[in-house]
């Protein structure tokens, strides 16, 4: 996929490595005398190792490369730094979202199943990730590599009873509204989405009110824009609760 992520040019970089110590997600290392990007999953972009170089080596740039992964970053930072070095990531993701006007609930967090706090009710929560919402979804979140996306419509988890047991079990859920939201960024982060992540099935979950099929028609559409062979599979909710294809 295309992302903002580090450059390094080697004829500027004289090795200080002010860099590495500036990086929290420890992405940087020195190499044979020269600062090196050790993996492109383990640069977030952002660039708080930029005003650190006195050489001016560094640059941050659109660029093909892998999705930011923070939790394999996480592993990689307690492996080689300790628990005090994913401390410091996580305080540094949360500088980054308050200067981009983020919101700290938009932080994307994957939740390990084995782990998940207790949770009441007969049938447990089937939800692997957060956010969930179009607008706050990143294409580069990790649990969407190779995944079984469901979009599904706002109302669909409310009316139909079995959501979690029947449609979610398995699957990276993203949802939204096309009556009430603006779809157009939708569109082309959908496109975004099927382009950089090989997804094994893409299923739209949507209420038989006529408004409800434009999820279907932009699913279709970012298919064809990300030029996908992926068959588009459909699940239509009638408004008492029951499946109706």
């Amino acid at each position: 996929m295309k992302r903002k992520i580090i450059t390094i040019d080697e004829n500027l970089c004289n090795g200080c490595g002010q860099c590495v110590l500036a990086c929290a997600e420890g992405a940087i290392e020195i190499v044979d005398g020269k600062a090196k990007l050790v993996k492109e999953q383990f640069c977030d972009g952002f660039g708080d190792c930029l005003g650190e170089c006195p050489q001016g080596a560094l640059i941050v740039e659109e660029a093909e490369a892998e999705p930011f992964d923070p939790e394999a970053t996480k592993k990689h930072l307690f492996r080689t730094k300790g628990a005090e070095a994913v401390t410091r990531m996580e305080q540094a993701n949360a500088r980054h979202a308050a200067a981009s006007g983020g919101c700290p609930g938009s932080k994307f967090t994957q939740f390990d199943k084995s782990s998940s706090p207790a949770q009441s009710g007969d049938v447990p929560s089937q939800l692997t990730h957060w956010p969930i919402q179009m607008s706050l979804v990143s294409p580069s979140m990790p649990v969407l590599k190779n995944a079984d996306l469901l979009l599904a419509a706002d109302c669909t988890a409310f009316t139909y009873g079995d959501f979690h047991r029947e449609l979610l079990v398995g699957k990276t859920l993203i949802i939204g509204c096309p009556k009430l939201d603006d779809t157009d960024p939708y569109l082309d982060k959908l496109t975004e989405i099927i382009k950089g992540n090989d997804l094994k099935s893409l299923t739209v979950a949507h209420m038989e009110v006529p408004c409800c099929h434009g999820l279907v028609r932009l699913a279709a559409e970012a298919l064809k824009r990300a030029g996908s062979n992926l068959k588009l599979q459909t699940v239509t909710v009638g408004i008492h609760g029951e499946i109706k294809n």
